[in-house]
């Protein structure tokens, strides 16, 4: 059976003189990843076994880390390069870039760290140090729920947090229940085709805003307004993250509840190429998470036993979900003058999703012709409260 693998981020309870041995060796694990991104642009060379080779003796008499986690440090600095060609970054024929780990997190594997109910017990470079976890039921299920396979120690805002990956057994899928078709998009960001739409209006409101006080700060150019802008990196990117969380809980909650099988997601390839808008809408666009929140709803919805397929979203949103003719979209209201349907648009576009998904076998199907059932107005919820 294949695995499912979890996050769980863990609080740690950690003492001043505790703290002070993380941040030395945090800052030394910076220094080893920082020494081998120069070998990796001379040698165009991110495999971590023959980067092993290359590098491990050198960071051993240049550094003070002990031997496995100078292994630690090479697998961070391949994981690094990794996803920088997988972005694109990296091409042939072009210099490597440089990547600074100056903030870099610190990878444990179960060599370098050990835990037994609430303790911790973690590498250090003056010996192991044993630390209090602070875990919530939401931690102690993924831990109850699995295998602790390999962490990330991470020093943010203050504090220390122990990003722990749960190896455990997929569910076996559910084998039959009805289809749940889930549109996504900017104004709402998402409809389910039970009835639910969830609103994003102020969440877009605040986005547009953040982005504009972003602006005023890189416009300004100040020593003050740098720190500022450092302090507000990624809040934007968090909050985000956390709406679409809370969503996609929410939708597969939901979905459990009405004995759902299968839940049917828009193939979004390539959508970002596609866009056709002026220059402020297509930067606003950019920025939304649409893939993130799928990938979300797709690990929990597997995690329940559901079965998640992409389909082909052609004419969805122009497709009577009643009757299969032409109708008309104008922003959230759809009309059909064929069948006389009147609904919201979104809902419109998620029943018609799953129509198509009762027939898709495959992650990825090409469809021309969507046919639902007859639909109602739905339920409105603004998901920023």
């Amino acid at each position: 059976m294949k695995s499912n693998m979890r996050t769980a981020s863990i609080l740690l309870d950690v003492s001043h003189q505790q703290s002070e041995a993380l941040m030395a060796l945090r800052s030394e694990y910076a220094k080893a990843c920082n020494q081998l991104v120069p070998i990796v642009q001379e040698h165009r060379l991110w495999n971590r076994v023959v980067l092993h080779k290359q590098a491990y003796y050198t960071l051993r008499k240049t550094t003070t880390l002990g031997s496995q986690m100078c292994c630690n440090a090479i697998h961070s600095v391949c994981k690094a390069y990794k996803s920088q060609k997988e972005l694109g970054r990296i091409t042939s024929g072009q210099s490597i870039p440089a990547i600074k780990f100056n903030q870099a997190s610190v990878h444990f594997d179960r060599r370098t760290y050990s835990f037994r109910s609430d303790m911790l017990s973690l590498y250090t470079l003056g010996g192991r140090i044993v630390v209090p976890m602070r875990l919530g039921d939401h931690q102690r299920s993924i831990l109850a729920a699995g295998t602790a396979k390999e962490a990330e120690l991470v020093y943010r805002k203050g504090k220390w947090f122990f990003n722990l990956v749960v190896e455990s057994e997929q569910v076996p899928p559910i084998e039959s229940g009805s289809v749940m078709g889930t549109d996504v998009g900017e104004n709402n960001l998402a409809a389910t085709s039970l009835g639910k739409v969830y609103g994003g209006e102020e969440l877009r409101d605040k986005r547009d805003r953040h982005l504009a006080h972003r602006r005023r700060l890189q416009s300004n150019g100040s020593q003050s307004a740098k720190q500022k802008l450092r302090k507000v990196s990624g809040k934007e990117a968090r909050r985000v993250t956390h709406i679409n969380h809370e969503i996609s809980k929410s939708i597969v909650s939901a979905a459990k509840k009405a004995g759902v099988s299968k839940i049917v997601l828009e193939d979004l390839t390539d959508i970002r190429s596609r866009i056709k808008a002026g220059k402020r809408v297509r930067a606003r666009l950019h920025r939304w998470a649409w893939r993130e929140l799928q990938t979300f709803i797709e690990y929990k919805a597997k995690a329940q036993g559901i079965a998640v397929v992409y389909v082909n979203p052609a004419y969805t949103s122009q497709t009577c979900s009643f009757c299969q003719k032409p109708g008309k979209r104008v922003k959230h209201l759809f009309v059909c003058d064929q069948c006389g349907l009147r609904a919201h648009s979104d809902l419109n576009a998620s029943r018609n999703l799953a129509r198509i998904g009762e027939t898709a076998v495959s992650p990825r199907v090409n469809v021309s012709a969507p046919y639902v059932e007859n639909i109602d107005a739905g339920n409105h919820i603004n998901v920023l409260q």
